[in-house]
C-alpha cells in the first residue's frame, strides 16, 4: 500500500510537470490513468487484508462506518478545492494537490504497524482459486453481478457528467465542485446512518437499499433545468442522495465481504473482484461516451440510470435481502 501511494504520487505529479515544459500528451495521460488505475488495484487488494488485521470481527461494521466516513469527507472539500484550483491554476496544475495527497495516505500508513495473518506459501491456481470462491459463493457472485452492473452505468454517466453539466447547463468548474462537495455531505450522513439501518433492518437488505439509492437520484441530473438556482439544486439533490446511497452500499457490502471471505483467500478474492468490479469501469465509461455522440448527452444520461438501478436485481434471488447478520466466514 505504501509503494502503491508513492507510486501514484510520482504518476500524477509528471502532468503538470509535462505541461509546464510545453511536452504534455494524451498519450501521457493514458499512461498515467493505466499506471495509476494498476497501482490503486494493488491499494485496495491489500487493503481487505489490513482492515481485518486491525479491526476485530464484533467491530466490522463500525471499522467500515468510520473509514467509509472519512472517505465522505474528503469527497466534501475535494470537489470544492479541485474545481477552485482548476479555475485558478488550470487542471494540470491542480493535480499537484492530487500528488501531494498520496503522500499524506502514505505518511499515515508508515505510522502504524498491524500484524497481518500470515501468508501461504506458493502454490497453482491461487489466481483461479480466488474466481472460484466467488462462483461458489452465491453472496459473492450476487454481488459481483450487482456492483459490477452499478459501476458499468455508472462511469458511463460520468463520462459525461461533467461534459453535461459544464457544457449544456452552463455551470462553471468553480461553482460545480463547490455544489458536489456540499453534495457530499449525503455521504458523511450515510456512513453515521448506516450502522443504525443495519441493526434495524438487516446488513443484507441495506447493501439492497444502498444498491438501488447509489444510482437513483443521478437521474436528478438530466432533469435539471430552469432557473440556475434550480439547476444547482438538482445538481445538489443527485449528489446528496447518491453519496447516502453509495455508503450504504459500500459499508454493508464490505463488512460482508470481511466477515465471510477467509484470511487464507482474502487477497486472491479482493483481486478476482475488483478485477471484474474495475475491469467494468473504463468499458463503461467508453459505452458512455459513444451513446453520448450517438444520441445525446441527456439520454444517454437518463440511459445510465436506469441501467444502474437495474443492478439491485442480481440480489434478489440470492441470500442477501434475508441476511440480517454478518455471515461466518465460508470454509
Amino acid at each position: 500500500m505504501l509503494a502503491a501511494d508513492l507510486g501514484r504520487a510520482a504518476l500524477v505529479a509528471t502532468i503538470p510537470i509535462a505541461s509546464a515544459a510545453g511536452e504534455l500528451t494524451l498519450i501521457q495521460l493514458y499512461a498515467v490513468a493505466f499506471l495509476a488505475g494498476t497501482l490503486s488495484v494493488l491499494f485496495f487488494v491489500s487493503y481487505g487484508t489490513l482492515f481485518v488485521s486491525i479491526v476485530p470481527r464484533e467491530r466490522t461494521i463500525e471499522g467500515n462506518s468510520i473509514l467509509n466516513g472519512s472517505r465522505a469527507m474528503a469527497f466534501v472539500a475535494g470537489p470544492s478545492i479541485g474545481g477552485f484550483l482548476v479555475q485558478l491554476l488550470t487542471a494540470p496544475f491542480a493535480l499537484v494537490a492530487d500528488a501531494l495527497s498520496f503522500l499524506v495516505s502514505a505518511a499515515f500508513l508508515g505510522r502504524i504497524a498491524p500484524v497481518e495473518p500470515p501468508t501461504e506459501k506458493d502454490a497453482k491456481g491461487r489466481v483461479a482459486a480466488g474466481i472460484r470462491f466467488i462462483v461458489g459463493s452465491p453472496i459473492m457472485r450476487s454481488a459481483l453481478g450487482a456492483t459490477a452492473t452499478i459501476n458499468l452505468f455508472n462511469f458511463a454517466f460520468f463520462a459525461l457528467f461533467i461534459l453535461y453539466a459544464t457544457r449544456s447547463l452552463h455551470v462553471r468548474p468553480g461553482i460545480l465542485g463547490a455544489v458536489l462537495g456540499a453534495g457530499a455531505i449525503g455521504g458523511v450522513l450515510g456512513s453515521v446512518v448506516t450502522p443504525r439501518i443495519g441493526r434495524r433492518i438487516g446488513v443484507g437488505p441495506t447493501f439492497l437499499l444502498g444498491c438501488v439509492l447509489f444510482p437513483a437520484p443521478l437521474i436528478l441530473v438530466p432533469l435539471a433545468g430552469g432557473p440556475r438556482p434550480l439547476v444547482l439544486a438538482f445538481l445538489f439533490m443527485a449528489e446528496f442522495g447518491s453519496g447516502l446511497g453509495v455508503m450504504m452500499l459500500d459499508i454493508s457490502v464490505g463488512s460482508i465481504f470481511a466477515a465471510l471471505i477467509p484470511d487464507r483467500l482474502r487477497a486472491r478474492v479482493a483481486g478476482a473482484y475488483l478485477a471484474v468490479n474495475y475491469g467494468v469501469r473504463p468499458l463503461g465509461a467508453l459505452a458512455g461516451g459513444s451513446l453520448g455522440t450517438v444520441l445525446g448527452l441527456r439520454p444517454t444520461l437518463f440511459i445510465a440510470t436506469i441501467g444502474g438501478v437495474l443492478g439491485f436485481l442480481w440480489l434478489l434471488a440470492s441470500p442477501i435481502p434475508r441476511l440480517r447478520t454478518l455471515p461466518d466466514a465460508a470454509e
